[in-house]
Order: structure tokens, then C-alpha cells, then sequence
């Protein structure tokens, strides 16, 4: 028998996937939306706090400098243009970064051009996105459905090589489906909109009552209907509303002014919008100073918080998106890597700024040490 001849064994197989009992909605309880869709109005839609911290973000990504490396140099220069390229009005690396953020993944469709190479990248969105699985939960193919079209994309084409790239935020209780910030966000954002609908409503009712008038005669009589709707016209038209703001008033006999404030309760239900304000930009990853939200004394300042948003929330995402990018593109430009170039980033010019004075000064290396941690080799191959 020809033992040497047979086909070697194949590989260990890969392990089953499975999904959650979790899904991109929430399943907790509470009286806030469930769903994406409903979420994702209540927030990104309604909510000034939520939409401001998704901008800043997703824009943040978008608009950084990217750098690329490659096999060929032309291979990283046409990888810079497919993702720099605008579809549709909207940027890639943006789109992707707000579908990432808000519902924990991001799909890009590669488009190929008569040569069988890249010509283009497509944001799909998640919510229209359904996962066609395996024997063993393994994603194979994405079902796209926008209206009443239904489209397959497969995973892979007929050369083995990526044709839908997959951006997944960590998910612990799914192997397919990411986890975005939405349902960490819900609460708050519930909460946030309610104080603000209750706010609306004191507007619509002339809001608080600025104090009362008080009929209070010796004799103990009380004031006819006719006595009563003549008094509370006079107040109207005299002294109610901006026009008539701070008019002196002249009271007769009987009657007296009682002035009305704030109760300590109200006065904790304007912090407690101030505290759901906070827990929204902390489900985004924003420092609140920089949505304009006072009393927070985490940063020193406005620049040391827009540090802490690129170095904690949109470095991180876009090193995911970028990487997730380069190994689909790979299939096709080998040896491709995408990253942010630091050294072109405004809000960390001070820490680039330093290292590359502690570097310069560093007498015992050498010029190539020096830019092999600068990382100019890599922003240069």
C-alpha cells in the first residue's frame, strides 16, 4: 500500500459557532425600546446627547490620516483609495464606524472590476443583514434585503478570496453577531428623553407656577365666580408671559402674594437628566466635557479630554475597521496593512510632539532605531 502517497490528513476542524440568546436588541427589562429600530430613533435620532457622542466618533474616524503598506507600492496606494472613497455622499471608514458603534457590526461588500481585482468598497447596513450559516454556524453567505429585493452576497467568491468583510465589536455571549452601545445606552437614553418630554410640558403649561395668590379676608368670605374669572383675566393679560415679565403688582385688600420654588425633588430630577447625559457618552466612549456637559472633573480640560477620546475610543475602532479591512483586501493585495498616522492626528501633536524629543535625545540608538520607533519606516514602506 501506498502510504507515502495518500493524501495528507486534513486540518483540525474548526469549532462550532453558535448564537446567543442575546441578540443586537436588547432583551433586558425596562420601559425603553427592545429593538434596533426603536433604539436607534429614541438615540441617535431624538437624543441630542447620543447623536452628538455617535458624530463625534464615527467623524473622528473618517477623517483621520491613514497610512498603508504593501507587497507592491501599488497595491497600498489603490487599498488607500478604495477606502478614502466616497459612496453614495457618505465616507466608508465613517459609515462603518457608526454601524460598528451603534449596532456592533459593519459590513463592507468588495465590487470587483473587469479584472477580477477590488473597484470598490460598499458600507451595507446591519440591520437588513441576515447571516446564512453552515453545519457549524459558520458564516457562509449575508442576505441582504432592502425593500422587498433580497440579495445574496457570498462570503467568499469562487476563488476562496473575501467578498463581504465582517466588523464585529466584541460580543461575549455571540460567535456571530458583535454588541453595540445601544443597549448599554437605552436606560439612559429612556430616562434622558423623558425629563426632557417632562420639561416640554411644564413649557406647554406656563411651566412652574412662580408663586400663588392668596385670597385671605378677615371675614372668612370667598371670592364669586364672577370675582374669580375677572381676577384670573387681569392676571393673564397683565402678567403673564415675556411681555409682561417683572410688571410690579398692585394687590387690594384680601389678597396676597406667595412666592413658589424648586423643591429639593425637583432639584434632583435636573440631576438626574445631567447624570443620564453622562451615562450616554460613557456608553459611546466620549468624554461628557466634551458634549458640553458641566460638572465633570475627570479632565482638567477640553484638551486633555479630546486626547482621551482618541486614544480610548477612536484609535481602537479604527485600528478594528482598518485591520478588519486590510485582511479582506489581503485576499487580493498581499501584505497589506491600514492604520491611522499618528504624527498627522491634532489632537495627540503634544504626545507625538514629546516622543520625538525624548527619541532625538536618546544618544545610544541609532538613526534606524530611532525611526523604527517612531514608526517613520512603517508610515514610509
Amino acid at each position: 500500500m501506498k502510504w507515502f502517497g495518500r493524501k495528507a490528513a486534513p486540518a483540525e476542524a474548526r469549532p462550532p459557532l453558535a448564537r446567543a440568546w442575546i441578540g443586537p436588541g436588547c432583551s433586558g427589562s425596562g420601559a425603553w425600546p427592545q429593538d434596533y429600530a426603536a433604539q436607534l430613533k429614541a438615540a441617535v435620532t431624538v437624543n441630542p446627547v447620543a447623536q452628538r457622542a455617535l458624530r463625534l466618533v464615527s467623524e473622528a474616524v473618517g477623517s483621520a490620516a491613514l497610512s498603508a503598506a504593501a507587497d507592491h507600492a501599488g497595491d497600498a496606494r489603490d487599498a488607500l483609495r478604495l477606502v478614502q472613497h466616497r459612496s453614495a455622499g457618505q465616507g466608508l471608514l465613517e459609515t462603518l464606524a457608526a454601524h460598528v458603534l451603534v449596532h456592533g457590526n459593519g459590513y463592507a461588500q468588495i465590487s470587483h472590476g473587469p479584472d477580477g481585482r477590488p473597484a470598490g468598497l460598499y458600507a451595507l447596513r446591519p440591520d437588513r443583514i441576515t447571516i446564512e450559516q453552515d453545519m457549524q454556524g459558520w458564516p457562509v453567505a449575508y442576505r441582504y434585503r432592502a425593500g422587498e429585493r433580497l440579495l445574496r452576497y457570498p462570503g467568499e467568491d469562487a476563488a476562496g478570496r473575501t467578498a463581504v468583510i465582517h466588523v464585529k465589536a466584541l460580543n461575549p455571549a455571540d460567535d456571530l453577531l458583535g454588541l453595540g452601545c445601544l443597549c448599554a445606552a437605552a436606560g439612559a437614553v429612556a430616562i434622558h428623553n423623558a425629563a426632557t418630554a417632562w420639561n416640554k410640558a411644564l413649557l406647554d403649561n406656563a411651566a412652574r407656577p412662580s408663586g400663588a395668590l392668596v385670597y385671605d379676608p378677615k371675614d372668612g368670605s370667598a371670592l364669586s365666580s364672577d370675582q374669580f374669572d375677572r381676577l384670573r383675566a387681569e392676571l393673564e393679560s397683565a402678567f403673564q408671559g415675556r411681555e409682561n415679565a417683572g410688571r410690579p403688582m398692585l394687590l387690594e385688600g384680601g389678597l396676597s402674594w406667595q412666592s413658589m420654588s424648586l423643591s429639593p425633588a425637583d432639584m434632583d430630577f435636573v440631576q438626574l437628566k445631567a447624570a443620564a447625559a453622562r451615562d450616554i457618552a460613557l456608553a459611546f466612549g466620549v468624554p461628557p466635557v466634551l458634549i458640553g456637559l458641566p460638572g465633570d472633573s475627570t479632565y482638567s480640560n477640553y484638551r486633555e479630554a479630546n486626547k482621551a477620546l482618541w486614544r480610548q475610543s477612536v484609535l481602537p475602532l479604527a485600528d478594528k475597521i482598518l485591520g478588519a479591512l486590510a485582511q479582506g483586501l489581503g485576499d487580493f493585495m498581499p501584505g497589506l496593512t491600514l492604520g491611522v498616522d499618528i504624527n498627522r492626528v491634532p489632537a495627540l501633536v503634544d504626545d507625538r510632539t514629546l516622543l520625538w524629543e525624548q527619541v532625538g535625545a536618546a544618544d545610544f540608538l541609532s538613526a534606524e532605531e530611532k525611526k523604527a520607533m517612531l514608526g517613520i519606516e512603517a508610515a514610509g514602506a
